[in-house]
């Protein structure tokens, strides 16, 4: 490992950053975080926690009055965590990008989704360094945390950032750290995942290991920030491979009515060897559905082919439709009928438990398959009582989470488990529904089976 890594305190600092290493150590600095979503709201908790002052900016006005109201709207930052932040004044969120320049440090932690073609989209990170650049002065640290594929920050950022005609490196530090953040996960919070930290140079390197471990467990240096890049891509590609894997299983061991839960629990008492992943109806979440395509895409420029992720991705992506026949299936076996003008209500529409972070979720193409085959849906979700806006599924947006009472489960001509939220008493479905289309094996660990509960 380069030298600089193993001892960063003997990296001197150019002048213009030397004061900002002082103002990190003596927690003076002003923390500037850019995106107020599932990544950068508990950034800002860890950050404030550890007694920055932090200005949180966000395009979007409604969240902007709520977090200076001391109101949050993840559930993964409590409110009292926010209006105790308000109160002491190490807090206030902004929608005017033109106070960029007050922060010493600004971390930018802004979505990149995937365009129509499922290349990458990396508008909201060029708008972004857009307007850091705008007010961009000498001695600021800029970090990009948002998924990205190798060289995005020096290839893409900092030509950006470097228009005003200052240098990264000399005027400013640019480095990258990957979020990695897990909703919904009350194990590993913001402050106890190591966080992986590159920097352009050995400068930015140094400054950003400082602010990182301030407020986190362990900070992990890498050389540079296409490496850093990589690792967030490879952590998520791990999990959509072996996600995809035993989904490719689940359908293999259906045909030969074997149960793939059953397999997967007992290989898992092999203590070493194996880890176990679980199928489901497809992926959701910002990472694992996008980060592949990501690599993928930039791997083309190199002329490298990536057969394994993409047919990974393709495995994944073709669940929706094996739960809808599945379903269809069931319902001809069951009532003998199809799908067309059955009631069919979708059970969870987060992407997984006890979260209601409904990002890419595979419920949503569960309901777009379900009514193009016919069929009307409604949803429950205790956690999600409203669809939000969603670019990719427009039509739905607005749709409110029905009451889960037996008479309402009953109208029903089936019950498709599509997240199994704890909050869901699980007997009681099982005693109210027609038929139960269990895509996570919620009603086999509840210690419930019968003709009426099918697994998918």
């Amino acid at each position: 490992m380069d030298a600089a890594l193993v001892a960063p305190n003997a990296t001197p600092l150019p002048a213009a950053l030397d004061g900002l290493l002082e103002r990190i150590d003596s927690r003076t600095a002003r923390i500037g975080i850019l995106g107020l979503g599932y990544v950068g709201l508990p950034l800002v908790a860890a950050i404030g926690t550890a007694g920055f002052p932090v200005i949180g900016f966000d395009i979007d006005p409604a969240k902007v009055e709520s977090l200076n109201g001391g109101r949050s709207y993840i559930r993964q930052v409590p409110d009292s965590a926010v209006a105790a932040m308000v109160a002491t004044g190490r807090f206030e969120a902004s929608a005017d990008f033109g106070r960029l320049g007050e922060c010493d440090a600004l971390l930018i932690c802004v979505p990149t989704p995937l365009g129509r073609h499922r290349e990458p989209d990396l508008t909201y990170v060029e708008r972004t360094a857009e307007a850091i650049a705008a007010t961009l002065r000498p001695g600021q640290l800029v970090v990009l945390e948002s998924t990205t594929y190798p060289g995005t920050t020096l290839e893409v950022l900092r030509p950006i950032l470097e228009r005003a005609g200052l240098r990264s490196g000399q005027d400013f530090a640019l480095a990258y750290s990957p979020e990695r953040e897990d909703p919904g996960n009350t194990t590993h919070s913001t402050a106890a995942i190591p966080k992986v930290v590159s920097g352009d140079g050995p400068a930015a390197q140094r400054l950003a290991i400082a602010l990182y471990g301030s407020f986190v467990v362990r900070v992990v240096p890498v050389s540079t920030p296409g490496t850093a890049e990589a690792v967030k891509l490879t952590e998520n590609i791990f999990r959509a491979v072996n996600i995809a894997l035993v989904n490719e299983l689940k359908l293999v061991y259906d045909a030969m009515g074997i149960d793939v839960w059953e397999v997967i629990e007992a290989a898992a008492t092999k203590p070493f060897g194996f880890m176990p992943f679980q199928p489901g109806p497809g992926l959701g979440g910002h990472c694992i559905p996008i980060d592949p395509f990501y690599l993928t895409w930039k791997a083309r420029e190199f002329d490298v082919a990536t057969r394994f992720i993409e047919l990974a991705g393709e495995i994944n992506t073709a669940m929706p439709a094996f739960v809808v026949d599945r379903l269809a299936g069931a319902l001809d076996r069951q009532a003998g009928r199809g799908l067309r003008d059955a009631d069919i209500l979708i059970l969870g529409l987060a992407y997984k438990r006890n979260v209601d972070d409904t990002r890419e979720s595979p419920a949503f193409r569960l309901i777009e398959l379900i009514e193009a085959r016919g069929a009307r849906t409604a949803y429950h979700d205790p956690w999600v009582p409203v669809i939000p806006p969603t670019r990719e599924h427009a039509a739905l947006s607005g749709r409110r989470s029905v009451d889960l009472a037996p008479d309402t489960i009953a109208r029903f001509d089936a019950v498709v488990i599509a997240t199994d939220h704890d909050a869901i008493d699980y007997p009681a479905l099982a005693g109210a529904a027609r038929l139960v289309v269990d895509t996570r094996n919620a009603m086999a660990r509840a210690g419930l089976s019968g003709p009426t509960i099918v697994k998918a």
